[in-house]
């Protein structure tokens, strides 16, 4: 199971390291402990295997020893370790002591010798010494070997060892609620952000406050802030499209309200079938208004992933946009042409808004063009080394153009610059813009050709695997 307490998890963190620092701080106590009550043994029974060995003479030509009492007095202790000794020499006769000692003699080591030996089920330090003895001439290495049990030495150890280890335990539970103690105080903070999070209006979308946030906090409130900004901003365009859309959309609801209030009062067939085709049109022009809203609305949304986005080839969308639209402009002796610089150009979007865009900007052209008047789509690919490849798609015309001062504010919504009486919503330009920024392309107006009309300069990135051809 996952461990999903950031509280555990931290003090996993910081405790783990401390207690395999305090255990090993523990084992090497012991060691030291240990090493420390060896060194002492070995000394004490160094001394009485010396003493021992002092006493050893030459009577009637044979070695003889007498064992001090006061050799063996050195360990006496609480626990009643037993002592054994065996002074033997190198010709195998025992003088004194134990003759089954366990463990082998070197009689050429004049040096102490140290050994751990079970002997009668018990666990024994051996300190052995060898004394060479020289009578007329004569030399007869004795040893001299000195055992005792291990109660002492193991008791030594413990006194040595536990105060250290219960030391360490007493710091790793003082670490331990202190880590406790210093991580509820500094997770407060989170929890405070929590509770502020969790006791905001639903409406509410103010920033965050992070003068109380410590350092690493900051980045975390900084990012909710920034989506809370992007919600605002969101939020906000959302708000301006519901109230923009109403009151565009109240101007016909109105108009169609009074013809209709005017057409029941009228009794003349002819007068009333006039009156009927009036509201048709205030009809059509309300549905083309809605179906230009709800475009707008999507293209605004296009960055989302609730429209999805794929590899899209703008020479198949110019090509099928112009053969729908071919009547329109034929209606007004238009002559609407394409030039093509490139195999393919492919972008990366959504192809019913692209098609959506490419419509209303040709669709604009023929509408402000005057009889008899010339629409040229163009489409290139420009592949510039060192810079990222574009598509370029221009839509120019020989119409009456833009004036320069105003051109940035036609891409505003509901904004028209048409003559009186002339059909148009104000939103055609304003998808465009938006269905270009969310394919993270540019667009611009310049004018037409020979410095007549007006040209409409789109430039999208081209995806990776684009033929140039």
């Amino acid at each position: 199971m996952m461990i999903i307490s950031l509280r555990f998890r931290l003090l996993l963190w910081l405790l783990i390291p401390l207690a395999i620092f305090i255990l090993l701080s523990a084992l090497f106590s012991y060691r030291s402990a240990e090493q420390t009550a060896d060194l002492i043994q070995d000394r004490a029974l160094l001394t009485s295997a010396q003493v021992i060995a002092s006493d050893i003479v030459w009577v009637d030509g044979m070695p003889q020893v007498s064992v001090d009492p006061a050799a063996l007095e050195l360990f006496t202790s609480p626990q009643q370790d037993h002592v054994y000794y065996q002074v033997i020499t190198s010709k195998g006769l025992l003088m004194a002591g134990r003759s089954d000692l366990p463990g082998t003699i070197d009689f050429h080591n004049n040096g102490p010798k140290f050994s751990t030996q079970q002997y009668d089920q018990k666990t024994m330090r051996i300190a052995s010494q060898v004394r060479p003895l020289y009578d007329a001439g004569t030399q007869l290495n004795v040893a001299v070997r000195v055992a005792q049990t291990m109660q002492g030495h193991d008791l030594m150890v413990a006194d040595l060892w536990r105060p250290s280890l219960h030391r360490q335990i007493a710091m790793l539970i003082l670490a331990i609620a202190l880590v406790v103690v210093g991580l509820t105080i500094e997770l407060r903070p989170i929890m405070r952000l929590k509770d502020d999070l969790a006791s905001r209006d639903p409406m509410s979308l103010s920033p965050i406050k992070i003068t109380s946030l410590q350092g690493e906090l900051r980045p975390i409130a900084d990012a909710f802030n920034q989506y809370i900004q992007r919600h605002n901003t969101q939020v906000a365009a959302q708000r301006r499209f519901i109230a923009d859309a109403a009151h565009q959309l109240r101007t016909p609801l109105t108009l169609i309200d009074s013809q209709i209030q005017f057409a029941r009062k009228i009794t003349d067939p002819a007068r009333r079938s006039e009156v009927l085709e009036a509201m048709q049109e205030s009809s059509r022009s309300m549905a083309d208004l809605t179906d230009k809203l709800l475009l707008l609305s999507q293209a605004e949304s296009a960055t989302s992933h609730a429209v999805l986005r794929h590899p899209v080839d703008l020479v198949k969308i110019i090509t099928a946009v112009l053969e729908e639209i071919v009547p329109l402009a034929q209606r007004k002796n238009i002559d609407l042409g394409v030039e093509i610089d490139c195999t393919e150009a492919v972008v990366i979007g959504n192809e019913a808004l692209f098609s959506a865009m490419i419509m209303n900007l040709v669709d604009n052209a023929i509408r402000y063009t005057p009889q008899n008047g010339k629409v040229t789509v163009s489409i290139s690919a420009n592949n510039v080394s060192g810079k990222v490849p574009m598509a370029r798609l221009v839509v120019a015309d020989n119409g009456p153009g833009i004036p320069a001062e105003i051109r940035d504010r036609v891409f505003e919504r509901f904004y028209r610059n048409a003559a009186p009486g002339q059909h148009g919503t104000g939103l055609g330009l304003a998808i465009v813009k938006e269905i270009v920024l969310a394919a993270e392309g540019t667009i611009s107006l310049e004018s037409g050709p020979r410095n007549n009309g007006l040209a409409v300069l789109v430039e999208l990135p081209l995806e990776a695997s684009t033929n140039f051809g």
